[in-house]
C-alpha cells in the first residue's frame, strides 16, 4: 500500500487538524516532538505521511500531486485558484474576509467611487470589487500589516481577514462590507481522488462524523 501524503498549513490550523485526525484514529507520534527538525512525519501503521507547509503553498502541493490531500483556510484556496477538489468544511478557524476602513469611507463604497484598496489578497479583492460590485478600484498588494495602509494614507480601505475586530478598533478602523465567511477546508488532488478513492472517501466520511 502506498503512502497517502497530507499537507498541513503551519500553525494553529495544523494542530487543530491533527486533533481531528486523532479522533478518527490517524495519529502521528512523530509530530508531537516539539524539538524535531524533521520536515516529513510518517505513521507506518496507517501508511500516512504528513508535512507542514506555508499556508499559501498547500494548494500548490495538492494541485501538483506532491500531496494527496491538504488542510488550509478558504482564503488561501480562493487566492491561489488551484485545480483541486475542495471536499470538506472542517468548521474550525472561522473568520470573515471583509472590506475595512475608517467609518467615513462607507459612502465612497456605496457610491462606487474610485478608491485604493490595500490587501494581502489581490485576487479576492479584484473578484469582489470588479466582478461582484462592478466598482473600479486600484488594488495595492501588501505583505505586512495592512491596517497601516489607511492610517498613513496609502489606501482608503483594506481587504483583510477579520476574526474579532480588535486590531481594527484599536486603529480606528471598522468592517464596512463583508466579502465572505472563512474556515479551514480539506482539499484533495484530482488524480488522487480517482486512484485512492476508497481510502480518501473513508477519511472524509469519518471526519464528517467528528465535525458533527
Amino acid at each position: 500500500m502506498r503512502y497517502l501524503t497530507v499537507a498541513l498549513a503551519k500553525g494553529r490550523l495544523a494542530a487543530k487538524a491533527m486533533e481531528m485526525f486523532e479522533k478518527i484514529g490517524l495519529s502521528c507520534e512523530e509530530m508531537k516532538d516539539e524539538n524535531t527538525r524533521k520536515l516529513i512525519f510518517t505513521d507506518e501503521e496507517t501508511k500516512i505521511r504528513y508535512f507542514l507547509s506555508k499556508p499559501s503553498d498547500v494548494p500548490t502541493y495538492v494541485e501538483y500531486g506532491a500531496a494527496d490531500m491538504g488542510i488550509v483556510g478558504l482564503d488561501t484556496i480562493l487566492e491561489e485558484e488551484r485545480k483541486l477538489f475542495e471536499v470538506l468544511d472542517l468548521n474550525v478557524g472561522k473568520c470573515r474576509m471583509c472590506v475595512c476602513g475608517p467609518a467615513e469611507m462607507a459612502d465612497k463604497l456605496k457610491h462606487h467611487e474610485l478608491i485604493r484598496v490595500a490587501t494581502k489578497y489581490p485576487k479576492i479583492a479584484t473578484d469582489y470589487f470588479f466582478n461582484k460590485k462592478k466598482q473600479t478600484v486600484e488594488i495595492i498588494k501588501l505583505n505586512g500589516s495592512v491596517e497601516l495602509a489607511p492610517i498613513v494614507g496609502l489606501s482608503e480601505v483594506i481587504v483583510d481577514i477579520v476574526e474579532t475586530g480588535a486590531t481594527l478598533r484599536e486603529n480606528g478602523l471598522e468592517v464596512l462590507e463583508e466579502i465572505c465567511p472563512l474556515s479551514a477546508r480539506m482539499i484533495v488532488n484530482q488524480v488522487s481522488m480517482k486512484m485512492e478513492q476508497e481510502r480518501i472517501s473513508k477519511i472524509i466520511k469519518e471526519m464528517r462524523g467528528v465535525i458533527k
